[in-house]
C-alpha cells in the first residue's frame, strides 16, 4: 500500500512538473517587447526546421513545447510558406496560428520561356493587379524567371523593378565580358536567349542551337525560326496559348519584323524571358559549329544537321 502511495505521488509530482514546463514553454518570450519580427518560411521547409528557426529568432521559450502545440492542434499540414509579421509578446499558440493564415507576402513562380503577357496573367492573378499595369512597366527579355516572394500590396511598378532587379543581378559583368568577345551586346544576347529558350527543351542542346543562330547571323542568313513567328501571332483564342502549335505556310508569310524566315538579322526585342542556362548558352556559343541545321522532335529532342540533305532527312524521319 505504501508503494502505491509513492508511485501516485511520484506520477502526480511528475504530471505537475510537467504541465507548468508546458504551461511555461507556451507563454511569451517577452510579454513587453511587441516589435515585429519578419518571419520566412521558404517552401518546402519541414516542421524541425521552422521551430529550430523560431527558436533561434528568441520567438519561443522551448522548441519542445512548441512542437507539441502544433501536433496538439493539428495545424503542422497548415503552416503556410511565405513570410509573417510576429513579435516576443505572442505565445507559442498565437504563433502557431498565424503561420497558419495568410501570409503577408505570396510566393510566385514565373518559369522559363514565358513571354510579357504570360507573366502578367500570373503575377495578375495571385497579386489582383491588372495585366495591362505589369505590361506597360515591363520590357520583354528582362523579367528573370525565378521563384519570388512577392509583397501582397506591391504596385505593377514596384514588382517589375523587383524581376529586373534580379535579371540585373544574374547577368554579372563576366557574362557581359564574355558577350564583348564575341561581338554582342547585352540587348543582342538577351533576343538570342530568349529564341533558344523557345527553341530548345533540353539544356544539353541549348549551346549548339545558340551556335546555329550565331553562325547564321555570321552568314547573313535569316535565322528562319518558328518561334519568332509564334511570337508575332500572339494570343491564340482557339488553343488559349501565347503560342501557337502547329504553324501553316501562311504564317510563315506574316508581315512583321518578327518574321525571322522573311528577315534577316535579330527581331526588334526578345520574344521571351530567358533564364540563366539560356544566356550562358549564347554567350558560349561557337560560331565554328559545322551545324546550319536543327529540329525538334515531338518528344522535344532535337536533332542536328550539317547540310540541308541531312536536315531534309531529319525532316522525314522524325516529324513525318
Amino acid at each position: 500500500m505504501k508503494k502505491i502511495i509513492i508511485f501516485i505521488s511520484v506520477v502526480s509530482i511528475l504530471a505537475v512538473i510537467s504541465y507548468l514546463y508546458f504551461r511555461e514553454g507556451t507563454l511569451p518570450v517577452n510579454r513587453a517587447d511587441k516589435t515585429a519580427k519578419i518571419f520566412v518560411i521558404p517552401r518546402g521547409e519541414s516542421l524541425q526546421n521552422i521551430v529550430d528557426s523560431l527558436y533561434k529568432e528568441d520567438l519561443i521559450r522551448s522548441k519542445l513545447v512548441f512542437y507539441l502545440v502544433v501536433k496538439l492542434k493539428g495545424i503542422d499540414r497548415q503552416i503556410q510558406a511565405g513570410d509573417f509579421r510576429l513579435n516576443p509578446s505572442m505565445s507559442a499558440h498565437e504563433i502557431a496560428n498565424a503561420l497558419t493564415h495568410g501570409t503577408l507576402d505570396v510566393w510566385v513562380t514565373l518559369i522559363e520561356g514565358t513571354r510579357r503577357e504570360e507573366m502578367a496573367q500570373i503575377i495578375g492573378r495571385e497579386l489582383d493587379i491588372p495585366e495591362v499595369e505589369i505590361i506597360a512597366n515591363s520590357r520583354e527579355g528582362y523579367l528573370f524567371p525565378d521563384t519570388y516572394l512577392l509583397p501582397k500590396d506591391a504596385s505593377a511598378a514596384s514588382i517589375v523593378s523587383i524581376l529586373e532587379n534580379n535579371f540585373n543581378q544574374k547577368f554579372t559583368p563576366g557574362l557581359k565580358a564574355e558577350a564583348e568577345k564575341i561581338g554582342l551586346t547585352e540587348e543582342e544576347v538577351i533576343i538570342l536567349a530568349s529564341i533558344v529558350e523557345k527553341e530548345a527543351k533540353h539544356e544539353a542542346d541549348k549551346k549548339t542551337v545558340a551556335s546555329i543562330l550565331l553562325k547564321r547571323l555570321e552568314a547573313d542568313w535569316p535565322l528562319q525560326v518558328d518561334a519568332t513567328i509564334q511570337y508575332a501571332l500572339g494570343y491564340q483564342s482557339t488553343e488559349k496559348s501565347w503560342w501557337k502549335k502547329i504553324l501553316s505556310f501562311d504564317d510563315l508569310e506574316i508581315d512583321s519584323p518578327y518574321n525571322s524566315y522573311l528577315n534577316k538579322g535579330l527581331p526588334p526585342t526578345p520574344i521571351s524571358n530567358p533564364g540563366l542556362a539560356s544566356i550562358d548558352a549564347v554567350v558560349e556559343a561557337d560560331g565554328s559549329t559545322p551545324y546550319w541545321f536543327y529540329i525538334s522532335d515531338k518528344q522535344g529532342n532535337m536533332h542536328f544537321a550539317k547540310t540541308d540533305e541531312e536536315h531534309q532527312n531529319n525532316i522525314r524521319k522524325y516529324l513525318q
